[in-house]
């Protein structure tokens, strides 16, 4: 568990990079072993692009990293629990292991509002972690929002 804690240290770094980018802050980062082989936080607003979530810019870095879109034997760390697209796309790479923060009761796809990663339809499955440091990241995407409904942020196209 300290090694999970590690990690989801690493993936708040990263949230907190999206953060200080006026982005919803959610950092994600992909280890095979002891080695951090991608990592990325939110950047839909900055890039307009609505496919750069904090997951799948990490899986993004980790595939060139790797020069395979396959991740197998990967853990994603990531401060909030993945969407249907993310854990879409965690399933298309093969991902070993999922260990995630937060829960998102509104659009979680990892046991909130469906569980895609361990689907018996879904063509690969994943272990889950859930709750890894959860109050923290939880805390910074609360913080975040109160800022932004308080006029402090910039982000006026964030869907919360």
């Amino acid at each position: 568990m300290e090694i999970d804690k590690r990690w989801m240290r690493h993936a708040l770094t990263q949230a907190k990079r999206a953060a200080e980018c006026n982005e919803v802050p959610v950092g994600a980062v992909v280890v095979l072993g002891d080695e951090v082989i991608g990592e990325g936080y939110n950047q839909p607003l900055g890039t307009h692009d609505p496919t750069a979530h904090a997951e799948i810019v990490a899986l993004r870095d980790a595939a060139r990293h790797l020069e395979n879109y396959r991740l197998g034997g990967t853990t994603l760390y990531v401060t909030l629990e993945p969407c249907l697209m993310c854990a879409g796309a965690i399933l298309q790479a093969r991902i070993e292991r999922v260990v995630f923060g937060a829960f998102d009761e509104k659009a979680g796809a990892v046991g909130s509002t469906a569980n895609l990663l361990q689907s018996p339809l879904a063509n690969h499955q994943c272990r889950v972690t859930a709750g890894v440091l959860g109050d923290e990241c939880a805390e910074l995407l609360e913080r975040f929002f109160v800022e932004l409904r308080a006029g402090n942020q910039d982000a006026s196209s964030v869907d919360s």
